[in-house]
């Protein structure tokens, strides 16, 4: 029987991703009696069922009549696929059908205040529960998390640690790979659909239909990470892809770490790598490592030896360099098969004194204008540091261009995605595959993620790490997934870019603005609001009138979302305000005091340009539509609370280094802007890592909370504008 989901594009997610989802779990099961695929078509004019009422999507039967609207199209999917829909143990199908109304009627196209109480249920039936219905996901699990998802500020809000059942529920969902094969088929799905219907419009998204080859006998791909530094962005953004791929065509992804130079290489950064693949929903279905390899590999380097296709050489590095820019074949290419591996076998295998000064090259072209093919090395010796995972087991290690390309094969690799500046090496991965009689696996190249003034190159990283130009790997200035997180970016904004980014192989310098822009849409919903002023001038002002009295009141920390919660406002005759406004003031102007009232300037008493004493009289009875100037302020009748607020800048100065370019004539002196406020006592109550908004100053992330004897300090977020960097 053919089915086809159409969809609208001008409904709104939450309507959308339920029965897109759904679908696509469908499409992804192994149940064989789902057959055929259900097709998804998408339109630009709402959709309408007989009686005329609009609907986000239908579903098309065969020759049936349409079936309109979220709600009835999940019942009739559970009804026709019952077998991949209802969880086990479900009795029969109604408690899903009945969560199916929750969703149709208490989530999509909700309120946010309706929705909180509804999430509020949720998460009470959930307190003993992994799945809302049965042992397995269902589409009672489906429909709800993806009317949430669908929706930023509902989903923002499960991922808080309120909902303490809600947010595991989610966060096990989105571990489970059918359910993430589902969520991230459907987002490109919904993101293709726009860009092609707005096509001339810069829509950001991925098109990440690249038509991989050979797919027939199914997908596996890997992630290859070398565990010498910590997962930055751009590895972030080769992981997901090849975890989408593996996801798109039923396979599996291999996350393996690619672990041949022990100079380098910590299990530090290893456990650090998988933290950071978790955090962004990265599960690999395998996880290996090359060192698992270390016997095979030495001896497929033994049979190239006995073949004449490798040879050993003891030539200088420098010496070798030179040669092989020039194009010179090296005085010991000729050299012995007995030779060779006599030096291999037992020279460098123990390294000895002799062993330490030879490495094994790949005879494969002495002046091929590829320089990648002119006999690479292969293996080198390597006793400096033990390996942390075989420690002095090994005394000789393979490099990673020959490595890479067995394992791939051994491991039953069929696509390596990478990114392109691999490209002249993919003759030479070929090359080795072909020398040794392997199965040969195919590559797609796409566009590294390359950001102005932003350094990538893990070699470079480390070195302002050694250097004590940052903090560290978590510094908030580095490119690394915990800097940016440490910044203040969140998860969902961060695997959202990277997925509009898609496969592509056009290289591109990105600006950071785009990437903070997502980011702003997903913490404003949810950030409470405080107020900071500067500390440096502030003025002591004094109000007048019978209002100026002290009193305390409770006020919703964002007054569009309640549900965030409640903050003590202090009011009293005398309030601090920011130097820079009571500047801006002339006497008998009336301005607003945000989330008081309006007030008259009075007197203003100044010391060259600065304010020194100022005076108002509180007009509560005024219009604040009519002010032009909208104050934050502090009442001096509570314990404010000295706080540090941090902004940033790149670490280099130029938008993208060159190959001669050396790093340190480009690096910034002035990258840290640290300023000292005082904030609303309500700050105290702000936890390490969490994100809130000054009002008028910014979005801040706490980087050290309050407690006593320990001054706080917020990291500033940007928000994709230009913003002015404020020096003390």
């Amino acid at each position: 029987m053919s089915y086809t989901l159409d969809i609208s594009q001008k409904a709104p997610l939450s309507a959308v991703y339920p029965a897109l989802i759904a679908v696509s779990f469908i499409n992804r099961s192994n149940d064989p009696a789902v057959n055929p695929v259900i097709g998804t078509t998408f339109v630009e004019a709402d959709l309408v069922s007989s009686d005329k009422a609009t609907h986000p999507v239908a579903l098309k039967v065969e020759n049936d009549e349409p079936i309109f609207g979220t709600q009835a199209v999940l019942e009739k999917l559970l009804a026709s696929h019952g077998s991949v829909l209802k969880g086990a143990n479900s009795k029969g199908g109604k408690l899903e059908e009945e969560w199916i109304t929750f969703t149709a009627t208490r989530l999509i196209g909700a309120d946010y205040r309706s929705a909180a109480k509804a999430i509020e249920e949720l998460d009470s039936h959930l307190t003993l529960r992994t799945f809302i219905v049965g042992y397995t996901p269902s589409i009672a699990d489906i429909a709800v998390y993806g009317a949430l998802r669908g929706n930023p500020q509902f989903y923002a809000l499960i991922r808080k640690p309120t909902y303490i059942n809600v947010n595991r529920w989610s966060k096990y969902l989105e571990s489970i790979p059918s359910i993430t094969q589902a969520v991230e088929a459907a987002e490109a799905a919904k993101k293709s659909a726009s860009a092609a219907a707005n096509p001339g419009k810069k829509v950001q998204s991925g098109n990440f239909e690249i038509g991989l080859k050979n797919t027939d006998k199914g997908v596996v791909t890997r992630f290859p990470p070398e565990p010498s530094g910590y997962l930055h962005i751009g590895h972030a953004k080769a992981a997901m892809l090849n975890q989408y791929f593996a996801n798109m065509y039923k396979g599996k992804m291999i996350v393996r770490f690619d672990d041949t130079n022990p100079s380098k290489e910590k299990q530090e950064y290893q456990d650090s790598i998988l933290e950071d693949l978790s955090l962004l929903g990265i599960h690999g279905d395998q996880i290996t490592y090359t060192s698992n390899y270390f016997k095979e590999l030495f001896d497929y380097c033994v049979q190239m030896l006995k073949e004449g296709k490798a040879y050993c050489d003891d030539t200088p590095q420098e010496q070798m360099r030179d040669e092989r820019f020039k194009g010179i074949a090296s005085s010991k290419r000729d050299v012995s098969v007995a030779d060779n591996l006599q030096i291999f076998t037992e020279e460098m295998k123990n390294a000895t004194d002799k062993g330490r000064t030879y490495c094994v090259r790949a005879k494969i072209s002495v002046d091929d204008p590829n320089k990648a093919l002119r006999d690479p090395v292969i293996y080198r010796c390597n006793t400096e540091f033990p390996h942390h995972r075989t420690g002095t087991a090994w005394k000789l290690y393979p490099t990673y261009d020959f490595a890479c390309p067995i394992v791939d094969s051994i491991e039953g690799v069929t696509h390596a995605l990478r990114t392109i500046e691999y490209r002249d090496r993919n003759d030479q991965y070929w090359w080795m595959l072909n020398a040794l009689g392997l199965r040969k696996v195919d590559i797609w190249d796409f566009a590294r993620l390359n950001f102005v003034k932003t350094l990538l190159s893990k070699r470079k990283l480390t070195k302002l790490v050694d250097m004590g130009r940052v903090w560290g790997w978590d510094d908030p200035r580095f490119p690394t997934v915990r800097g940016i997180r440490r910044r203040g970016m969140t998860i969902e904004a961060l695997r959202d870019f990277i997925i509009s980014q898609g496969p592509s192989k056009n290289i591109v310098n990105l600006d950071w603005t785009l990437i903070w822009a997502i980011n702003k849409k997903v913490i404003d919903p949810i950030a409470p609001r405080f107020t900071a002023l500067w500390k440096e001038g502030v003025v002591e002002v004094e109000l007048l009138g019978e209002d100026a009295k002290e009193s305390v009141e409770e006020k919703p920390k964002h007054k569009k979302n309640p549900a965030v919660g409640t903050k003590k406002v202090h009011y009293g005759p005398k309030i601090l305000i920011d130097q820079v406004d009571c500047q801006s003031f002339k006497e008998g102007e009336e301005v607003t005091l945000m989330d008081w009232g309006n007030a008259i300037v009075d007197t203003i008493v100044r010391d060259g340009d600065k304010v020194t004493k100022l005076t108002m009289k509180l007009h509560l009875a005024g219009d604040f539509k009519k002010t032009e100037k909208k104050i934050t302020w502090l009442a001096t009748n509570q314990d404010v609370v000295d706080v540090d607020l941090v902004d940033f800048d790149y670490l280099i100065t130029k938008d993208k280094l060159e190959e001669d370019d050396k790093m340190e004539d480009f690096l910034n002196d002035n990258t840290e802007f640290r300023v000292e406020a005082v904030a609303d006592v309500n700050v105290r109550d702000v936890q390490q890592g969490e994100i809130i908004q000054f009002e008028r100053k910014g979005y801040y992330r706490c980087d050290v909370a309050w407690k006593e004897g320990v001054k706080p300090v917020f990291f500033n977020i940007p928000t994709g504008k230009e913003e002015r960097k404020v020096k003390a």
